[in-house]
């Protein structure tokens, strides 16, 4: 598999990510797909010759090594590489679908009109398409995690593994080739996996809280006091038009219309 076209497609991503977001691409090349493809993939290369058994009944030692991997540790990070990064793919569909209708906005408006502020600005349906891919992700990294714990017994490898499958004459003994590499490699995998999945929840809830503050702060400007000059009192009364307050609100208002007609 070419992973470097994977890593342009997703070079893309980064540019429209947060903090936790950049930090996540970076453990997914670096600690995920770079190990693989150099170390990892190769140390799973030869597995099923490796497989040996005490038995030279043809189809034996078949049967047993299909019984205890059903899926190969590799084929089965390479799918969730695959799955993981996948998703973010979203977010640049989106903002492509948003740089399009800026260039239509702006072929029926003039070149200086603007539709969007930034098109890569996370609100509206951005924010909505973005918080939705990390939840994919998330959601992946977890079931990938415990197919691979239901597959091979809590991530180990045994030394020795016994079958009684047919064709086997009886139970017979096999033995795992290189198995304390594979283990540790399949501990290196599955904690960068876990690392991606704690950066993706962290990710949810710092989107989450910026847009709570956000929603915040705007609510307290529409609702911040102001003084009217129709008061008894007219001592320190200024005009709505004149304060800072009212200013921040009609400008608030504005950015509010503005979203409504371009929340995509």
């Amino acid at each position: 598999m070419d992973w470097k076209t994977l890593e342009a497609l997703l070079s893309g991503v980064n540019k429209y990510s947060t903090a936790f977001g950049r930090i996540w691409l970076s453990v997914v090349f670096v600690f995920r797909v770079m190990v693989f493809v150099v170390a990892a993939e190769r140390v799973w290369i030869d597995d099923q010759k490796d497989f040996d058994c005490n038995t030279r009944q043809p189809g034996c030692a078949n049967a047993c090594y299909d019984h205890f991997f059903p899926i190969s540790h590799t084929r089965l990070w390479a799918l969730q590489l695959i799955f993981v990064t996948c998703p973010a793919f979203m977010v640049v569909m989106h903002v492509a679908y948003r740089e399009e209708r800026e260039r239509k906005y702006r072929i029926t408006h003039g070149e200086n009109a603007h539709l969007y502020d930034n098109t890569g600005q996370k609100h509206g349906g951005l924010w909505w398409t973005y918080l939705l891919s990390l939840f994919f992700k998330t959601t992946i990294e977890v079931a990938f995690l415990y197919l691979l714990h239901l597959i091979y017994n809590n991530f180990d490898l045994p030394r020795r593994v016994r079958c009684d499958l047919w064709p086997c004459p009886n139970q017979v003994d096999c033995y795992i080739g290189r198995p304390t590499e594979k283990r540790v490699f399949t501990y290196f995998m599955v904690g960068a996996s876990a690392v991606c999945l704690v950066l993706n929840v962290c990710e949810i809830f710092y989107l989450i809280a910026i847009r709570v503050l956000r929603i915040s702060h705007r609510g307290s400007l529409h609702t911040s006091p102001m003084k009217s000059c129709s008061e008894p009192d007219w001592d320190g009364c200024q005009a709505p038009e004149a304060t800072a307050d009212y200013q921040k609100y009609n400008e608030a208002n504005l950015a509010m219309e503005k979203k409504r007609t371009s929340i995509f």
